[in-house]
């Protein structure tokens, strides 16, 4: 890529290579110990966009500079937003200079697509910040480290810098996040605790969809019941992989689907199998929760900077806790394990 040109230049800054340098010592390295507020991620990515010049040619990020020489560093204007900015409160459950997590509510998309080209998180998050890392060279998802579907409420961690970016990428790459969700699901499962595991990949029939398949990925959720009810199970999941739809996938294709997912038969799944005042009820609880009762309610990560492993979590959102309030008011006997 050539260098910008001058009109869509911010800045250009000119260092050069004297005393205290270290012989061998790689351009990516150099230029990172010089300019403390630049990743070496961003730097890497300026070097490889030709925004670097060594004695007025390109260089690459692992060599050395020579000891005199004048190394041009030009930081081209950042892309246009990937949408508007608006200004959408946001529940803030910690925010430092490096990440911010949010406790995101049902129905809010996490960044545009078709269909959704506002009210999304990436657009909150422009109306609070002007200058997140593009995740993968992504424009479309600043900050987007990872995605909730749209009617799933819970915990999300966001990047606010390049560094944070590609740890926290890595991170749930090699699956060294912590989660853990719950949902409430149909019927009762056989046991207290169980594991599954089968690999999901995008259902062949229908493109917004996905399925158990064999050419599908690896896929392992393990689950754990908390309260039963006469035709509901309140259960906790952990993800030891996180594929796209795993979890209602999952719970489905188990015989469980998570109550309320119209798109993998948690809606009118298993009234006919109820009786008539069980129906009744079943259906009083679904005009409750218009989308399906699965909550993020942990997210360990690795912190980006201090390296400490921290956890944050959300209380079950109203709705959820609602519908939960109603089955056991009217079993009295909801069976905790």
């Amino acid at each position: 890529m050539k260098p910008a040109s001058p009109e869509h230049v911010v800045n250009r800054v000119t260092l050069h290579v004297e005393g205290g340098y270290s012989a061998g010592e790689r351009l990516d390295v150099w230029l990172t110990n010089r300019l403390p507020k630049i990743s070496r991620s961003r730097v890497q990515r300026l070097i490889a966009d030709g925004m670097v010049t060594v004695n007025g040619r390109p260089a690459k990020a692992s060599s050395a500079p020579p000891q005199g020489a004048e190394i041009e560093v030009t930081f081209p204007h950042p892309p246009r937003p990937p949408a508007e900015p608006e200004d959408i409160p946001l529940d803030v459950l910690y925010e430092d200079e490096h990440i911010l997590v949010v406790n995101k509510p049902a129905g809010m998309v996490v960044h545009p697509a078709p269909g959704h080209s506002g009210g999304t998180l990436v657009n909150a998050l422009l109306g609070r910040y002007r200058d997140l890392p593009a995740a993968g060279g992504a424009t479309g998802r600043p900050g987007i480290v990872h995605r909730l579907d749209k009617d799933t409420s819970g915990v999300l961690v966001v990047a606010r810098n390049e560094e944070a970016m590609t740890q926290l990428g890595r991170a749930f790459h090699d699956h060294e996040i912590e989660r853990e969700y719950v949902a409430l699901v149909w019927g009762n499962l056989a046991r207290g605790r169980g594991t599954i595991v089968a690999p999901v990949g995008r259902h062949p029939g229908n493109r917004k969809k996905y399925a158990v398949l064999e050419t599908g990925r690896n896929a392992v959720t393990h689950w754990k019941a908390l309260e039963r009810f006469d035709f509901l199970t309140l259960v906790a999941l952990r993800l030891e992989t996180g594929r796209t739809h795993q979890i209602r996938v999952h719970l489905a294709h188990a015989g469980h689907p998570v109550f309320g997912d119209s798109t993998y038969g948690g809606r009118m799944h298993g009234l006919a199998r109820l009786t008539s005042s069980q129906r009744t009820l079943g259906r009083e609880l679904l005009s409750l929760l218009p989308r399906q009762a699965l909550h993020a309610r942990l997210l360990g990560i690795t912190h980006p900077a201090t390296g400490e492993f921290v956890r944050f979590a959300s209380e079950l959102p109203e709705d959820i806790a609602r519908v939960l309030a109603r089955l056991r008011a009217e079993s009295g006997r909801g069976h905790p394990e």
